[in-house]
């Protein structure tokens, strides 16, 4: 499993479900998990979105676990046919399914002890796994190696990741700082951002164009870990864009 520098630790997202893929559910997971672990000094480095296939579900979640320092996937721990995670997790891992006593004992209160086969689909644990809470409604939701195995209902899945957070190895914050462009297209300052992005490797420099009533231009984030090296860039790319012949250039808050 491979981690980068020392400083940086990594995560990816696997979301799993034909409902995304088709269109029918928009998914807003992905941005909160990378807002959430952010926080945490985690990088989301990467985000898969695969089909409700087991195969196609084992081969995503090995390559990413392998990759990554972790992963979360959402999606597919329901009652129903379709939903495959655990099923897929624990061939991944090479473990068998095993229905945890703490969640059938919960699905037992909740219910009245009625548990059809459809419920008890959801106590199905990976063997040598563990589980994440749940604080919103229904059963939990589990970890195993370094993958995480959330919910993919957005409440659900929110209150899950509150368990997730603690138990992950913090990496230093990535600070954001924004530089607004006004009046001039990518086109006039492709150049100089260029020229200062290859000047400062280790950091991040985008360009993010928009168009409205208010006219056009481009806010350029700067990411990067080293608060003084961030604040000097800050000022180079600022100096350099007004040395092009770019005058309406400012520094606005933090993205």
């Amino acid at each position: 499993m491979a981690s980068g520098a020392a400083e940086r630790v990594t995560a990816a997202v696997l979301i799993i479900g034909d409902e995304i893929l088709s269109g029918r559910t928009q998914d807003t997971n992905l941005r909160d998990i990378a807002r959430y672990l952010g926080t945490f000094g985690i990088d989301l480095a990467e985000a898969r979105v695969v089909p409700d296939i087991l195969p196609e579900i084992v081969d995503a979640l090995n390559a990413l676990r392998a990759r990554y320092d972790y992963v979360v996937t959402t999606g597919g721990i329901g009652p129903t046919h379709d939903d495959i995670t655990a099923d897929a997790v624990a061939a991944a891992f090479g473990v068998e399914l095993e229905e945890h006593p703490e969640i059938l004992a919960m699905m037992q209160a909740r219910w009245a002890g009625e548990l059809n086969p459809a419920r008890r689909r959801m106590a199905r644990v990976p063997k040598g796994g563990a589980l994440v809470k749940n604080p919103v409604q229904g059963p939990p939701g589990f970890t195993i190696g370094n993958v995480f195995v959330l919910a993919g209902v957005p409440a659900i899945m929110r209150g899950m990741l509150q368990d997730v957070g603690p138990r992950m190895r913090p990496g230093a914050v990535t600070i954001s700082r924004t530089v607004r462009v006004e009046g001039s297209g990518e086109g006039a300052i492709a150049a100089p951002l260029e020229a200062v992005a290859r000047a400062h490797p280790a950091m991040s420099l985008g360009s993010y164009p928009f168009y409205g009533q208010e006219g056009y231009g481009s806010n350029l984030v700067l990411r990067g870990r080293d608060p003084a090296e961030i604040e000097a860039t800050v000022a180079e790319l600022v100096g350099v864009l007004k040395a092009a012949g770019i005058a309406n250039v400012r520094e606005v808050e933090a993205s």
